[in-house]
């Protein structure tokens, strides 16, 4: 009886080394076989030994791989080409990541999974290489073409056109990289990416430029005219006296720095003054020849009245603009102090 016990136990050990040999031998057999269930990249490469999977996983990525990368914002276009980033897949690694998750669990559960037609539920993402330094350059020049600061509605002098406002633009650079490394390295994606930006609002729109310019003078000194506008509008243009040769009125936009009524002149330290350089002379009285207004511009430069009615529509003052007294009075309540002058 011991005798039989022990044949049955030979029997059974030889049996069992026999089956793990088998099974060994068997999983061994099975070392570059991908199991079934487990895709790469989207591909399904179950059953197929590694050299095929290569082929088949290589075949499928080349084509969405090598489009370009189309990068677009309004009327600007960009373009990345595959070749330009160096776009490749890693095709031995993903295979590589295939065979190791066909190997997982042990090997009775691999050789009862593959004996029963089992599957193994894993998916290999693609794993895309590519040239970020490409991908930067690329998002620099975009920045640099797109970015704009907003502008603000503003007027042309003399001819007090309106210049239009318009938005700015910030590229959000970091989001850009972000969709454009996507686009390369995700199979399938669509590779137009429209570039994020930032909108900044103008200060003043086209809308508000009246707001801004209430009032504004412009003298045209080659013609003799002073020109008062309101809300833009041309309101009522005056004949006037400009600097003598020498004492040319200053060209260029200046404010009205101060006003006054019957102003006293402070005599310039000039030669043309004579005996009154240096003085001041009092408002209102017959030698000062700042009559009736003044309104300040620039530099001991300004606009007053003039009782010299003769010298209007000529160069004839020592660099003020002059008015008639009639005239300057009208004015000088229409005008308030930081209001706008251009002179031409």
């Amino acid at each position: 009886m011991k005798r039989k016990w022990i044949i049955f136990a030979v029997v059974l050990v030889t049996a069992l080394l026999t089956g793990t040999v088998a099974a060994v031998a068997y999983d061994s057999s099975r070392d570059d076989l991908i199991a079934s269930g487990v895709t790469v990249a989207g591909v399904d490469v179950g059953g197929m030994r590694a050299g095929e999977a290569r082929r088949v996983v290589a075949h499928e990525l080349e084509e969405p791989l090598g489009k370009p990368v189309h990068v677009t914002h309004g009327d600007w276009r960009f373009k990345l080409t595959a070749e330009q980033a160096d776009v490749h897949a890693d095709v031995d690694g993903m295979i590589d990541d295939a065979l190791e998750a066909s190997r997982s669990g042990n090997i009775v559960s691999r050789v009862a999974r593959d004996l029963t037609g089992g599957e193994e539920d894993a998916q290999v993402s693609a794993q895309v290489l590519y040239s970020r330094a490409a991908v930067t350059e690329l998002v620099e020049h975009v920045v640099a073409k797109v970015d704009r600061p907003a502008q603000d509605a503003k007027l042309e002098f003399p001819s007090m056109e309106k210049v239009d406002s318009h938005p700015g633009y910030k590229v959000r650079a970091d989001s850009l990289e972000q969709r454009v490394e996507q686009a390369l390295s995700v199979p399938g994606v669509d590779r137009r990416v429209e570039v994020p930006v930032d909108r900044t609002k103008p200060k003043v729109t086209t809308a508000q430029l009246a707001k801004e310019y209430p009032v504004v003078l412009v003298a045209d000194r080659s013609n003799f005219r002073l020109k008062l506008y309101e809300d833009l509008k041309l309101k009522k243009s005056y004949t006037v006296a400009v600097g003598a040769l020498g004492f040319d009125t200053p060209a260029g936009l200046y404010h009205i720095q101060n006003k006054a009524i019957d102003p006293a002149w402070h005599v310039p330290q000039s030669d043309w003054a004579g005996d009154l350089a240096g003085t001041v002379v009092p408002g209102g009285v017959p030698e000062n020849p700042l009559k009736a207004r003044w309104m300040g511009i620039y530099d001991g430069a300004g606009i007053h009245g003039t009782d010299e009615t003769y010298s209007l529509g000529s160069a004839a003052s020592h660099g003020c603009i002059r008015m008639a007294i009639p005239d300057v009075i009208e004015l000088y309540d229409q005008v308030p102090v930081g209001a706008p002058i251009y002179i031409a």
